[in-house]
């Protein structure tokens, strides 16, 4: 992903630099060949080059660009089970994943992390836009995913013989689990996604108090995963799910949603980071009965999320990592809103603003394994910034309505935004 060359000053705003600091008002950033080389008060700014190409952020907001820390490009307005695996081909799969891409970018979200995706598409997702052939946030790739037989993901039934490797691997103990893995090496992704847990979405067989994995399956890909440099992450909605994943060694939790104090203290002493993922259990409450939702679907989404939200407090209560996103995509969720989160967490959940862009800017950094190069606004950091007309400190809804978002920087690049025209790629 190329850098912008020369000096570029933004100016007349004030700094949220992302690490929680206090916001500084009528800030200076300074960004060098794409590269962050000062940010703070701009009474302390260090002279600029003469031909410094100037932004003015006119009173607004500076900040880093957001991230994504749980993203499914594969997923486009998915309403029923077939959206997810069988109702396209991987070509125009592929081709709805671009759009996605290009959207994310285009509403502030510089940085993604997979959640999981069909086939293989976010590898070269990947590689298209680390070559500039497509806008979209510099991604963490994931792949096919991996849950138990008879678990939350394995939905087509056998006498269709249709299968479900479009999406993911279906497994029956730890020889199936790491041959899995194995395909995934092959397939060149950077996090094994698998299923310890079900979910509110399938309240008969698996729902989210029930284990959709065993512990030595989990134990083997783990294993696997490592030994050729892969990072695990898992679905872990039931409290035993969660223990049992922080005891097999995952790297990463997504949504944490029954974490009992065992749950926390192992988060917190393998300081293991964490993606909620929760603001769709509250759309799906708020939306879900318009596109068929049963009321038996809708309850457990609203214990989920009550419950959720109470695990969220905790960790950030306790210091560890959370990332902010997740599960955009479906119909109610649509790609686009992902802002909705930012919102949700500082209305619903509790937190404070500051709090809120620290985890969806840092925490989304540290869970991509990448905060010494983004999510701050810090000298020697790539600028992925954010210009945004308000004050989002006072009222972070601005971050979802991308006329709002005055210039999306990568790299000091102007890739989106209504201030300044965005630069081809």
């Amino acid at each position: 992903m190329k850098l912008q060359p020369g000096t570029t000053i933004v100016k007349n705003g004030q700094l949220v630099d992302g690490t929680g600091r206090p916001a500084v008002p009528n800030a200076a950033l300074i960004i060098t060949d794409g590269i962050i080389t000062y940010a703070g008060p701009a009474a302390d700014a260090p002279p600029a080059a003469t031909d410094a190409r100037v932004i003015d952020a006119k009173g607004g907001t500076i900040m880093p660009g957001l991230i994504e820390a749980h993203i499914h490009l594969t997923y486009f307005n998915v309403s029923e089970l077939q959206d997810l695996d069988i109702k396209y081909p991987v070509e125009y799969v592929t081709l709805q994943s671009g759009v996605n891409a290009k959207t994310a970018l285009e509403c502030g979200y510089t940085a993604a992390r997979s959640g999981g995706c069909l086939h293989n598409i976010d590898v070269w997702m990947k590689k298209a836009i680390e070559e500039d052939m497509i806008p979209g946030p510099r991604l963490s790739a994931s792949g096919r995913e991996i849950c138990g037989a008879g678990g939350l993901m394995d939905w087509n039934p056998d006498y269709r013989r249709i299968g479900m490797e479009g999406i993911v691997f279906i497994v029956n103990g730890p020889e199936q689990a790491r041959t899995a893995v194995r395909k995934l090496v092959k397939d060149g992704i950077e996090w094994v996604k698998t299923y310890p847990t079900g979910d509110a979405a399938s309240p008969d067989i698996n729902d989210h108090h029930t284990l959709c994995m065993t512990f030595e399956e989990m134990h083997a890909v783990v294993a696997t995963a490592h030994n050729h440099g892969l990072k695990v992450t898992g679905h872990c909605r039931a409290t035993e799910g969660i223990r049992n994943a922080l005891k097999a060694g995952y790297d990463a939790i997504e949504h944490g949603t029954f974490m009992d104090d065992e749950c926390l203290d192992l988060l917190l002493k393998r300081n293991v980071p964490m993606c909620p993922g929760l603001g769709f259990e509250l759309f799906s409450v708020q939306r879900g009965k318009e596109f068929g939702l049963s009321q038996r679907v809708l309850d457990g989404h609203q214990e989920t999320l009550e419950a959720g939200a109470e695990s969220c407090r905790k960790v950030l209560k306790a210091g560890g990592t959370l990332g902010l996103g997740g599960d955009y995509g479906f119909a109610w969720t649509p790609h686009g809103t992902y802002a909705q989160e930012l919102t949700f967490f500082v209305d619903y959940v509790g937190f404070s603003p500051l709090d809120t862009i620290k985890c969806a800017t840092l925490g989304g950094a540290k869970m991509m394994g990448r905060e010494k190069e983004i999510g701050t606004l810090e000298k020697g950091k790539l600028a992925d910034v954010l210009v945004v007309a308000g004050d989002v400190l006072k009222d972070i809804s601005l971050l979802e309505n991308r006329d709002n978002l005055m210039a999306v920087m990568q790299g000091g690049v102007v890739k989106a935004g209504t201030l300044v025209k965005p630069a081809s790629l």
